[in-house]
């Protein structure tokens, strides 16, 4: 069986790419990258570094022209900030619709376009890095069990019963992530989380934040948060 994984240079993802390599093997697994218009870089050269390290190959995407016109602040071309607020100071602004940092039925479209690359690959499931910290409150609903499920059964009819979604991640919380990520032995050294660029994340996003949250849950050093 061959497995496609979505990996966007963060610590879901990667550890995602860190289950697959260790069921099926490298030469059975290959990931796709997406640009949508992010506003850096980084992710995509993560997401590289970490496929290096597990020697499977990468693929690219570019999807970006579908979110032209968005306000999503993650955008490039988006007129409005990243906030520097937690996820649930953010939340209690919004009145439970999503954060501005949704990034417009992004999952959904990911999954769609890597069904295709998946099944064009002969490949038999697409992992993907969702859990249960980013669907709390509604901040991304394309997280959630729910919508995985609807995704997994269109995705599995759709492709006439050849191709499954896996999201093994989706009822755990990212400290849970980073637990099974370090008993993998994944290159969490080499992944990018925070939404903005430099040469060292910020810290204060709201990615930044959970991240450290996660890391000191299971008392390691994210030596990522020190640029090396």
């Amino acid at each position: 069986m061959k497995a496609l994984v979505l990996l966007s240079g963060g610590v879901d993802s990667a550890t995602c790419l860190g289950l697959a390599v260790q069921k099926y093997g490298a030469t059975e697994v290959s990931a796709l990258s997406v640009y949508y218009g992010q506003t850096h870089s980084k992710e995509l050269e993560a997401a590289q570094k970490v496929a290096d390290f597990y020697g499977v190959a990468l693929k690219r995407l570019d999807l970006s022209v579908i979110f032209e016109g968005s306000d999503c602040s993650l955008l490039a071309d988006s007129p409005n900030d990243i906030p520097m607020q937690s996820y649930a100071e953010q939340l209690s602004e919004t009145g439970g619709k999503p954060v501005s940092t949704y990034v417009p039925f992004r999952n959904g479209l990911f999954l769609a376009a890597a069904a295709s690359v998946a099944l064009s690959h002969g490949c038999e499931v697409i992992y993907y890095g969702a859990h249960s910290d980013d669907a709390a409150g509604n901040a991304y609903p394309d997280c959630s069990e729910k919508f995985n499920s609807a995704m997994g059964e269109a995705v599995y009819t759709g492709s006439g019963g050849q191709l499954r979604i896996l999201a093994p991640f989706v009822n755990l919380n990212k400290s849970q992530v980073v637990k099974m990520g370090i008993e993998l032995g994944v290159p969490y050294k080499y992944t990018w989380s925070c939404y903005l660029g430099g040469t060292k994340p910020c810290g204060v996003c709201a990615t930044c934040r959970d991240r450290a949250a996660a890391f000191k849950a299971n008392g390691i050093e994210d030596t990522a948060t020190k640029g090396e």
